[in-house]
């Protein structure tokens, strides 16, 4: 069996109705590796994301995942399910990160498709506007998004 025709990658504009709910089925725990590599690739050295000690002293009292590789993660599950077969992100807005995310953190998502339209400029594609939520392991809501990304018609 072709294992892509057993699960597809992503939709195609035609795929998609306004209200249609996606629960994303990846998911995933954040470790203290993930979480110093982001740093040292985005060159973000804030004590509160690499240093025990010093988070030790904050008021979470514990070392924070940096919320750009919250976000990063949250946009990546929703790829097989959302936008595998995209052009190009348009837009985010309105990130809000809701609580703080902490290594060992198991993180997965849900989007809701609020708004489908066809390209102004080309009859071959269209817009997509999402808002997705990510959870915790405890179901509590640590991020909140919302993004327009253009997607291929399938039969044209």
């Amino acid at each position: 069996m072709n294992i892509n025709q057993a699960i597809p990658f992503g939709r195609y504009f035609e795929d998609f109705s306004e209200g249609a709910f996606y629960e994303h089925a990846i998911c995933k725990t954040i470790t203290e590796s993930d979480n110093n590599l982001f740093c040292l690739i985005t060159m973000n050295h804030h004590p509160a994301h690499i240093n025990h000690e010093y988070a030790q002293q904050s008021q979470h009292g514990r070392v924070l995942v940096v919320g750009t590789l919250v976000f990063s993660l949250v946009v990546g599950l929703t790829v097989a399910d959302i936008s595998g077969h995209a052009i190009a992100n348009l837009e985010y807005e309105s990130v809000n990160h809701m609580a703080p995310v902490y290594i060992g953190d198991t993180i997965n998502a849900q989007t809701k498709i609020i708004e489908i339209r066809h390209s102004n400029s080309r009859g071959d594609r269209g817009v997509i506007y999402v808002e997705t939520s990510a959870y915790n392991q405890k179901k509590e809501l640590v991020l909140i998004f919302r993004r327009r990304f253009l997607v291929k018609k399938q039969n044209t």
